[in-house]
């Protein structure tokens, strides 16, 4: 099919680009994009699947996916769409709740090259950036001028400001900054038609000069612009709420207030009448009226200090009743928790000890934050707050001079208070608790947003919050209630299952009889989270039909044949958007995993249930520098959405529900374009907010695939490490000297595989289990020991390593353990488990059970050195095998360092403090981390005597195996450069890592000169 456009382009458009079928000649559209661009266009079905998703319940796929480089770029797609009516949609970080990043239409990702910040004036307060630039990481380059920019959205530090500006985003401290309107000085954009301008501050005079109806489409532009002026912006005045928190619609009141003079709700001031920003219409349009690519911001100082107060309430109803005089206190934020999230957090281990100081009775809490210029400021703030609603509390500090009378009966029970950082933090957690655990559901039923981000007059909030469980009664389903009530938005999500009919009929009952009761009380449908495919078809509603057709004029102006991003904001009669079209989850929806899991999968719908857990909130892309953490280490090397969690949930679940070819995920491709890279760090089993292990599921996919289509030879050398292991220290030291050889390297590479620059494992001819039992056993007797163990003696330490396993020894025996090291156990199954092999895995887990969970119910502790190993009796045994037996082995067994810490076994130590004079850095181990564990040998280090400067790093690349395969190494390599950067960045001082591939690729640092030592050798030294 030809793509030059015919005598009657019209024609041509329709007849080749028809883009709500799916009858397009993709590769000739690729093909004929890429001709006039310089950046990469895909129109291959896993692209456009790991496109076709953001964080909402909605999936539409692409007609194609661009990585625009250059404004040159942008222009050329558009230019190119824009002749044909191809729809085209910029996309940030595809955080969006509400769906406005997903539409069949050429995405633009910003996020893979136009993310630079081009430029920082700390004078004036001001930054220029792309739109991809990552909002926590322009703040982490302000950093050093105590500069910031000032919305927060909750997903910061993986949104982009191209994203915030398209939803005009916000965040908890929205009273105190407002949205990110009001910080857009300047923009360059690209029009529908591929015509590059610029947007800021200008006159009205200059509107009327620029204005054109009949003129070029920038000259429309300014026509429409100066006609809304005229003729609507009474109508404008009168119907938009008074809400500093009105993201729905186009930003028409904002508009409307600048040129007049007059402030804009909340306060906020406009300046002199007279003048317009363009730039700030663009805010909250979601792409559908230009394309931003390069915008100028303003900044705001960073506060010196806060403080925060928890008040405790009997329910959600008195809480709500306090927020208005709360708001007289001029806090930061005020957040709400309800008693659904607060029994949630309960249940937890990591919220537990924070909800225990709550006060009997406490079902709901407000978390108040001050901004202060000092301590004594921030304590005299929260001091003047408790004693106006809290008043039998004792303030620590005496009330602020301006703090305001008390106007009634306090309703709060009682309050927590928090003044330095890690306490605030800790208050502050427990706030965001319970909405990933609201989001770990695997059952059909969700919490969906749809009409999570309505936003209400504070005064109004108690009876918004009665009538709206009222809604969700005659509904038939029930919802949590948290977030931001100082600005009057609460974040809402119903209980529904879209997948049946009845789960429709709710999502469209309940936001149509939400939106009655919004315009009711003088609210908007949205005060955060933007119209999307979720609330486009209530602004109709919310506005009425005159201003409704102002939108349609202004999109018409921007954007005439509606190519940009269309049905969001607004929609043409003929193409109405519905919130129950095009969602991930509805009744046609099926899935066919297209076999039977090999694993026990104990949540809800069992494997499905995992598969379809991923929401889309895009944690796994978050960058190391600014976020820390475990995931997605191959995602923060490449920035391929492919390599990140999301990418493969979305491929994993598109090809088991019918998107993709039947039996794609263990066809080769699959396997290895998306699941190979998967390095199994187990990272998105903690730092996922819904906990998407995806590791587990590549074990299940990768078993699948060796069961179809057999394993390579190399998959099957490395699943049986331990007998190479073994061997190896039995040919010791010929088999070190052999790799060695001439020529040795380069064929092991060609034949197996295993790159040739990599290092190998030296085996040891004494093993670690032969060194024990030659020096007689344990030296603390079983009848003096204060604890018993067994040792288990794993393959690394065992063959390569035995240093490690004898520090153990001592270090416990100094702690009056006794030790008991086993002859007849092999490896742990971990190498099998890891490249898929999982009936051997099994078989070995069975073995090990079988001898260990006896010892472990006659009161034995298992202790093991290897991180990896240990979390494999801990967690990976019960998804092999799921016995008591197995439970029990997990519940018995530890890391070395953290059995120390567990027990406080080392405090009855005697350390050397001569010896312990080193500086450390220490990196934990991503398996240790995705169990909560990798915080027990800083502990231990640190009681030796040793100062510990903690990485919040993810995993190191090796991964076991995948670093020593050749088609890995690059990408081995890039991830290790990462965990480099934070070694160079931290205080200085010897490294120090538990495990063996950890310290194998931190031995490979340029100015390294020998491989770190595990943390229980570096307690050994600082023996008495």
């Amino acid at each position: 099919m030809s793509l030059e456009p015919s005598a009657d382009p019209a024609a041509d458009r329709r007849a080749n680009y028809d883009y709500r079928s799916d009858d397009i000649d993709r590769p000739a559209l690729v093909a004929d994009l890429e001709a006039v661009v310089d950046c990469e266009v895909r129109g291959d079905s896993y692209s456009r699947q790991l496109y076709a998703t953001d964080a909402s319940a909605y999936e539409l796929t692409p007609i194609a996916v661009s990585f625009p480089e250059s404004t040159a770029d942008v222009a050329g797609i558009l230019e190119y769409c824009g002749a044909r009516e191809i729809p085209v949609l910029p996309r940030g970080g595809g955080t969006s709740l509400a769906g406005q990043t997903v539409n069949r239409a050429v995405v633009l990702d910003f996020t893979r090259h136009m993310d630079e910040i081009r430029g920082i004036d700390p004078e004036g307060r001001t930054a220029t950036v792309r739109p991809g630039t990552i909002l926590g990481t322009l703040n982490e380059a302000l950093e050093p001028h105590d500069l910031k920019f000032a919305p927060d959205p909750a997903w910061g530090d993986k949104s982009a400001i191209g994203g915030a500006i398209g939803n005009n985003s916000t965040g908890a401290h929205s009273l105190q900054y407002g949205k990110t309107d009001a910080y857009i000085e300047a923009v360059e954009a690209v029009l529908a038609d591929g015509t590059v301008t610029r947007f800021g501050e200008i006159t009205r005079e200059e509107v009327g000069e620029r204005a054109d109806p009949n003129g070029d489409l920038e000259a429309r532009i300014y026509a429409e612009v100066e006609r809304i002026l005229a003729e609507d912006a009474d109508r404008i005045a009168d119907t938009y709420p008074d809400l500093k928190r009105n993201v729905s619609g186009y930003n028409l009141d904002r508009l409307v207030a600048e040129a007049r003079g007059e402030a804009l709700p909340g306060g906020e001031e406009t300046g002199e009448p007279g003048t317009v920003n363009l730039a700030r219409l663009l805010a909250g349009s979601e792409g559908t009226l230009a394309v931003i690519t390069e915008a100028t911001v303003s900044l705001e100082p960073v506060p010196e200090t806060k403080a925060v107060s928890l008040l405790c309430y009997r329910d959600l109803h008195e809480a709500m009743e306090d927020v208005e005089p709360i708001l007289a206190h001029d806090p930061a934020a005020v957040e709400v928790l309800d008693d659904v999230l607060l029994d949630l957090a309960r249940d937890t281990a990591e919220f537990g000890p924070v909800t225990e100081a709550l006060p009997e009775g406490t079902n709901a809490v407000l978390l108040v934050e001050f901004y202060a210029a000092d301590a004594d400021h921030g304590k005299a703030q929260v001091a003047g707050l408790l004693a106006d609603r809290v008043p039998s509390a004792t303030p620590a500090g005496e009330p602020a001079d301006d703090a305001p009378e008390s106007d009634g009966e306090p309703l709060a029970l009682a309050a927590l208070e928090a003044y330095d950082a890690p306490e605030r933090a800790k208050l502050w957690k427990l706030r965001k608790s319970g909405l990933p655990i609201l989001l770990s559901r695997t059952t059909d039923a969700k919490h969906i947003s749809f009409i999570e981000d309505t936003a209400i007059p504070p005064a109004n909030l108690p009876e918004f919050v009665e009538r709206f469980e009222a809604i969700l009664e005659a509904h038939d389903t029930y919802a949590s209630f948290y977030a931001h009530a100082g600005p009057g938005v609460l974040h809402v999500r119903p209980l529904v299952n879209s997948k049946t009919e009845v789960g429709l009929e709710q999502l469209h009952g309940i936001a149509d009889d939400v939106t009655d009761l919004v315009v009711e009380l003088g609210g908007s449908v949205s005060g955060e989270h933007g119209d999307g495919r979720a609330r486009t078809q209530w602004n109709r509603k919310r506005y009425g039909d005159d201003l409704w057709e102002t939108f349609q004029d202004l999109k018409t102006a921007f954007d005439p044949d509606w190519i940009l991003n269309p049905g969001q904001v607004v929609f043409r009669e003929a193409e109405p958007t519905d919130l129950r079209e095009n969602l991930r989850f509805d009744p046609d929806y099926e899935f066919d995993a297209g076999f039977e899991p090999t694993l026990e999968w104990d949540n809800d719908n069992g494997m499905q249930g995992m598969v379809e857990l991923c929401h889309g909130c895009g944690g796994c892309r978050g960058e190391q520098s600014t976020t820390g953490g475990v995931m997605c280490p191959t995602y923060r090397a490449s920035h391929e959405e492919i390599t990140a969690t999301r990418g493969r949930a979305n491929a994993l679940r598109g090809a088991m529900s019918g998107d993709l070819d039947p039996d794609e995920a263990v066809s080769d491709e699959f396997v290895e374009e998306v699941m190979d890279l998967c390095i199994g760090c187990k990272g998105c089993a903690i730092d996922c907010p819904s906990e998407v292990d995806m590791a587990k599921l590549k074990a299940e996919v990768t078993h699948e695939y060796h069961e179809r289509n057999g394993a390579s030879i190399r998959d099957r050398l490395f699943a049986n490490v331990g007998t190479l292991s073994k061997w190896g220290s039995r040919l010791a030291p010929l088999s070190n000297v052999l790799p060695k050889l001439p020529g040795a390297r380069t064929a092991l590479e060609a034949v197996v595989g295993i790159d040739s620059d990599r290092p190998l494992p030296t085996f040891r001819a004494k093993t670690f289990r032969d060194w024990f039992h030659e020096r007689g056993g344990c030296r603390v007797s079983e009848a003096e020991a204060t604890r018993k163990a067994v040792l288990y003696p794993d393959t690394y330490t065992n063959y390569s390593h035995p240093a490690a396993g004898k520090a153990a020894v001592r270090v416990l025996e100094a702690a009056g353990v006794h030790v008991a090291v086993p002859n007849d156990l092999g490896d742990t199954g971990r190498p099998a488990f890891s490249k898929g092999f999982l009936e051997k895995a099994r078989e070995t887990a069975r073995e090990n059970v079988t001898a260990l969970a006896p010892r472990v119910a006659d009161g034995w502790d298992v202790v093991v050195i290897e991180p990896s190993d240990a979390v494999m009796f801990q967690s990976d045994y019960l998804d092999l095998l799921g016995s008591d037996a197995a439970e029990r082995l997990a519940g018995g067994t530890y890391g070395v360092c953290e059995y120390l810490d567990t027990f406080r076994l080392d405090e009855g130590i005697a350390f050397d403090e001569r010896a312990a004079t080193d500086e450390l850095v220490y990196h934990g181990h991503c398996h240790q981390q995705s169990v909560a564990k990798d915080h027990h040998a800083v502990g231990v280090l640190r009681r030796a005597g040793y100062a510990v400067d903690p990485l919040d790093s993810g995993c190191c690349g090796m991964a076991g195996s995948f670093g020593y395969e050749s088609e890995h190494a690059s990408m081995s390599d890039a991830i290790a450069e990462i965990l480099y950067e934070q070694v160079e960045d931290s205080p200085g001082g010897r490294v120090v890592a538990p495990g063996a591939s950890c310290r194998t690729q931190l031995e490979n640092r340029p100015d390294a000169t020998e491989e770190p030592p595990t943390p229980i050798e570096v307690v050994a030294d600082a023996l008495e």
